[in-house]
């Protein structure tokens, strides 16, 4: 699919947001993978198994680029990333990571590619969306958001905690990209098309029902805390 320069440069960009803003627990396990092997394996872990995840996620994600041509995946698709917009704002408890140290460089870095792909498929799903089935767009991507996200996890992290604002960005750019899917889907697109003001009212629709029901949850949770 051919992309003019402005959705080549949007699309890399909502790429790049959503693979920062969901992957932060990715790197977390990396670190924790790796934490007990000498200081010079530990970098030679992270990197070669950085390297082996890009390479895992690409796989994964071109054969979702291609599932998603089918008639009816795609909006199948928009609306499973529906909850997981919303699971990256909804107010309640955090999960543990349960990730065993490994001991040995190839037990780390079986662990980093095994634990990055089961828990990268919400980014892969997201970013399948977000390329509109331009692979040459998510292997630019990941590329730069993945190391971005495991060298720099902590920097990361601490930028969400003191600014709430980037997960709601990253909602409302997943929100986004499952109005995109939903509108351009095979069996709907007949029908969006000729009006292309209901893509737009659909997306607003969808980041003000995630994004805004999402603040009000949190409000009412402060509240009754």
């Amino acid at each position: 699919m051919e992309l003019s320069g402005t959705d080549f440069f949007s699309g890399l960009l909502a790429i790049i947001l959503l693979d920062l803003v969901l992957a932060g627990d990715n790197a977390i396990v990396i670190a924790l993978a790796a934490r007990n092997l000498p200081k010079t394996l530990q970098r030679k872990a992270v990197f070669w198994g950085t390297f082996g995840a890009v390479a895992v996620r690409v796989a994964l994600t071109a054969i979702v680029v291609y599932l998603l041509k089918l008639p009816g995946l795609m909006l199948a698709g928009g609306l499973l990333l529906l909850p997981i917009a919303w699971k990256l704002i909804k107010p309640g408890e955090e999960g543990g990571h349960e990730v065993d140290a490994a001991n040995s460089f190839w037990a780390a870095l079986r662990t980093i590619v095994v634990a990055d792909a089961l828990m990268g498929l919400d980014n892969v799903l997201a970013i399948a969306g977000a390329s509109k089935g331009h692979l040459g767009l998510v292997v630019l991507g990941l590329l730069i958001s993945v190391p971005l996200v495991v060298w720099g996890s902590t920097l990361i992290l601490k930028l969400i905690e003191r600014f709430p604002v980037i997960v709601y960005i990253g909602a409302g750019a997943i929100a986004w990209t499952a109005g995109r899917m939903i509108a351009h889907d095979h069996l709907l697109s007949g029908w969006f098309e000729p009006r292309p003001w209901c893509g737009y009212a659909l997306d607003a629709l969808l980041i003000a029902l995630i994004c805004g029901g999402g603040w009000l949850a949190q409000r009412r949770r402060a509240r009754a805390a």
